[in-house]
């Protein structure tokens, strides 16, 4: 398991700052438009849609939720669903938006950080589905922790879903690394476990405008860490899948594939992403 002692103090407000700003930018990115959540026709991506199927009657916890996007979307398709969210300007906006799409209470969102949901989050009892996507488990130093938790939500029975980066494509970077074909190039040594801290962070989507919040934290886990910390939550591993495509730009030689993912020009290089189930 990855060693965090020397975890920054500042990693919980310094990465608070950075997401309260993206919100701002997310709203005007495509990435994030909310024309089909507006007009009732908003979908997950390709691979939640695949793995998840009917969520309609399902009580959901969707930790890490940004603004809400994807708890709204599993809202309007029949699910009642609680939202967490460290960003005030996000869980703000979320609420916003569940009122404007009459969700409420439907879809609920909670502003507490990851390690303080079981607190935040007990008046609403356990939870059939804990639903976790894209960019989440890198933003958290303790996985055993944060597994643990999840466990603590699920009712017997019920389900985690994990779709997320996979961690060997962590070790490749095309913004300083380059190869000259494009194709992105050696960062950082796969068992490193590294944490890394951005002085001028950069935003993932569209024309990646750097961020002005002043500098943000990224903790590098290997798959077998992910794995060995839901297994020793005491949730079961159900089924595990690797996919070749992902929901953001991860590398400038990527190309659009359709519905928002993003995947290689040519071979299938490497996974690019994963998804799983386990229950408890």
């Amino acid at each position: 398991m990855a060693d965090r002692r020397n975890v920054p103090d500042d990693w919980a407000t310094a990465n608070k700052a950075t997401w309260d700003e993206r919100v701002a930018i997310h709203l005007k990115a495509d990435a994030y438009d909310l024309t089909p959540l507006r007009e009732g026709r908003a979908t997950l991506h390709p691979i939640e849609r695949a793995d998840i199927g009917d969520v309609a009657g399902l009580k959901i916890a969707h930790l890490q939720c940004h603004f809400g996007r994807d708890s709204l979307t599993l809202a309007q398709q029949g699910a009642d669903v609680v939202g967490l969210d460290f960003s005030p300007k996000a869980v703000e906006l979320a609420r916003a938006l569940a009122e404007e799409l009459d969700l409420s209470p439907r879809a609920q969102f909670v502003e507490a950080d990851l390690y303080d949901a079981p607190d935040a989050l007990a008046r609403f009892g356990q939870f059939d589905l804990v639903f976790i996507t894209w960019g989440a488990v890198g933003w958290l130093p303790d996985l055993p922790r944060w597994a643990g938790i999840v466990a603590g939500l699920l009712k017997p029975g019920g389900r985690l879903y994990l779709a997320e980066g996979h961690p060997a494509a962590m070790v490749f970077d095309d913004e300083t690394m380059a190869l000259p074909d494009g194709r992105p190039g050696y960062l950082a040594p796969y068992f490193d476990r590294k944490t890394w801290k951005d002085d001028a962070p950069r935003d993932y989507t569209g024309d990646f405008p750097t961020l002005q919040a002043g500098h943000e934290y990224w903790f590098d886990h290997t798959l077998s860490d992910i794995l060995n910390a839901i297994i020793g939550a005491g949730l079961t591993l159900e089924c595990f899948n690797e996919h070749d495509s992902v929901p953001w730009p991860l590398f400038s030689c990527l190309t659009p594939t359709g519905d928002g993912m993003y995947g290689w020009p040519d071979k299938r290089w490497l996974p690019l992403s994963f998804s799983l189930f386990a229950h408890r």
